[in-house]
């Protein structure tokens, strides 16, 4: 099923040349301005079909999370950014091999959370690249006096109610 961007949201999708990898997804409320801008990075397992002009189950919760149903941690963000621990689009069937990290994806990882106020951990309970959540464990760390969230399952099969609580690495 195809989703679309919520209302009042512009995105856009940075994917390599090839398109097989989508390394970020920055989406802004129209009304957010450069310089007034309070920045979610949302950091999920692996991207589906989100690109600019359509969302996809995952995202449009994540839209709906941050911009519309009033939760406390996000209060007065304007901005998501989501990346992934691996940038291969793919919906069915991820395996989660090294090269489904893309070239380019922990570059574009660790400039989208050096951006952001608040950092949520979205890839969902459980994390079966244990080498891959310790490389993304490692970015985090290095970002201290940052609110460090984790999203209790994934976003694709969640609820708002106490979605998010505190993250600890």
């Amino acid at each position: 099923m195809i989703y679309k961007h919520i209302d009042k949201v512009r995105a856009l999708a940075t994917f390599s040349d090839c398109t097989k990898y989508r390394y970020r997804l920055d989406i802004s409320l129209n009304e957010a301005t450069d310089r007034d801008t309070k920045i979610v990075c949302a950091v999920m397992q692996n991207p589906s079909v989100a690109n600019s002009e359509i969302a996809d189950k995952s995202v449009q919760f994540l839209e709906k999370l941050i911009f519309t149903k009033g939760i406390p941690q996000f209060s007065g963000v304007k901005k998501l950014i989501v990346v992934n621990q691996f940038a291969f689009v793919q919906t069915k069937d991820f395996s989660g091999q090294d090269e489904h990290i893309g070239s380019e994806n922990n570059s574009h990882i660790q400039q989208a959370i050096s951006e952001s106020d608040i950092i949520l951990v979205a890839w969902g309970s459980g994390n079966a690249y244990e080498t891959r959540r310790v490389a993304i464990n490692q970015m985090l760390k290095a970002q201290s006096g940052k609110s460090l969230l984790y999203g209790k399952c994934h976003p694709s099969r969640a609820s708002y109610v106490e979605y998010v609580s505190e993250y600890s690495i």
